[in-house]
């Protein structure tokens, strides 16, 4: 399962197939099984509306459980930058050769994070982590030094600057960690396949193409929903505009 949710056109294409499979299941029992009376229509048709209202109010909160997970992932890219750029101007209170190391460490540490927000290979992702973990340590190796030598005031803002830097590094992972909880998507299928059922089951007529509308719809619903929540596939990510606009100014100092 977690492998469809990662790939939104996989989540179309299962979701698309599975409740037009509920119609055509819904339709044969109406037909074969247990033929629906006309006195039944009614109350039949109360249940499909309440059916209908209740997966709009599931999608509709996942929808928005998508679009704040996407929000805080954005919002924690700015913060990250803002961060970075700030412990490189900061980097002129330690002494001259620390101050180089640092913004040496800064800028490759800044290519990492760049590599981060836009490779798609897991395996790359892994060697990314590897290198941003290993330079961390050597940045916060060389504030911890500078601040040992000469432990003034301005050299600690250096290091609280530094600490900075890394802890939103942890809180942009935990962000793009965030999805929408597989029972969620669980819920929204289960309802999604009994109100495909239903609508087959009350079907009037022989020809169901015009049933599966609502199928090619929730579809739509659901790889949208998928598209926003997957940090790393479909059309919709995050771009690390303050990151690249962040890396341009400094590769001129």
């Amino acid at each position: 399962m977690s492998r469809i949710l990662n790939e939104p056109i996989l989540v179309f294409m299962f979701s698309l197939v599975v409740m037009v499979l509920s119609v055509l299941v819904g339709v044969f029992l109406a037909r074969k099984v247990r033929p629906v009376q006309d006195d039944e229509r009614d109350d039949l048709g109360l249940v499909i509306n309440a059916s209908l209202t209740l997966l709009a109010l599931i999608i509709g909160f996942s929808f928005s459980m998508a679009v704040s997970r996407y929000d805080q992932r954005k919002n924690y890219e700015e913060e990250e930058a803002n961060a970075i750029g700030t412990e490189y101007v900061r980097a002129d209170l330690l002494p001259a050769d620390s101050a180089a190391q640092v913004r040496q460490l800064l800028k490759q540490y800044l290519d990492q994070r760049l590599l981060f927000y836009t490779t798609h290979d897991p395996r790359q992702l892994a060697a990314i982590n590897n290198e941003t973990a290993k330079l961390q340590d050597k940045m916060w190796a060389a504030v911890q030094s500078a601040a040992k030598a000469q432990p003034t005031p301005p050299v600690a803002l250096v290091v609280a600057g530094m600490n900075d830097v890394l802890n939103r590094q942890g809180y942009t992972q935990a962000a793009w960690w965030n999805r929408i909880p597989k029972g969620a998507w669980s819920l929204m299928a289960t309802l999604g396949i009994c109100c495909s059922l239903l609508i087959g089951y009350g079907s009037h007529k022989k020809g169901i193409l015009l049933f599966t509308v609502l199928p090619f719809l929730v579809s739509i619903a659901f790889v949208l929903i998928a598209d926003i929540d997957s940090p790393r596939s479909g059309v919709i990510h995050v771009a690390p505009q303050n990151l690249i606009s962040l890396a341009q100014s400094l590769r001129g100092q």
